[in-house]
C-alpha cells in the first residue's frame, strides 16, 4: 500500500461534521488509531501529538485520530487495523496501535504499525519534516 493513492473514506468527526478523505488533498495527513480511549498510552499518545501540533501545522501537516471500532469501522477495515490481542489470557479482537502518514497527491507516504508511544511523536515529526 506504500507509495498507493488511499481509497477516499468518509468517517463521523467531532460536533457533527464528516471527515472526507478526499477533501483533504493538497495536504499532508497524519492519521492515527490507538485501541481505547482514557487509557496511559493512548493518553500520553494523544497529549504527545496535541503538544507538538504547531510543528506538524507549520510543515503543512494536518492530525486526525480514530478509536471507537464501530463508529470508525471503515477506516480500521481499511487500513487493516483490527487485530486479535490477548488480554488478560482471553483473545479479543481490537484496534493495533498504528500511524499512517499520507502525502499532498492522497498517497500512502509511510505507516508505523505496533506504535510504542514513548518517542513515536519524534519519529513521526522527522519522517514529515522529510517530506
Amino acid at each position: 500500500m506504500l507509495g498507493k493513492p488511499v481509497p477516499d473514506l468518509s468517517l463521523p468527526s467531532t460536533g457533527g461534521r464528516t471527515f472526507r478523505l478526499s477533501e483533504q488533498r493538497g495536504k499532508t495527513l497524519m492519521l492515527y488509531f490507538y485501541p481505547k480511549d482514557n487509557t496511559p498510552g493512548s493518553t500520553t499518545e494523544g497529549s504527545d501529538f496535541r503538544d507538538r501540533y504547531s510543528e506538524f501545522k507549520r510543515l503543512g501537516c494536518e492530525i486526525y485520530r480514530a478509536a471507537k471500532i464501530k463508529s470508525q469501522e471503515q477506516a480500521c477495515t481499511q487500513f487493516s487495523v483490527i487485530k486479535d490481542k490477548n488480554r488478560y489470557g482471553k483473545k479479543v479482537r481490537g484496534i493495533e496501535r498504528s500511524t499512517f502518514v499520507i502525502d499532498e497527491k492522497g498517497k500512502l507516504a509511510r505507516e508505523w504499525r505496533g506504535v510504542k508511544v514513548p518517542g513515536h511523536v519524534e519519529e513521526v515529526l522527522s519522517f514529515v519534516k522529510a517530506l
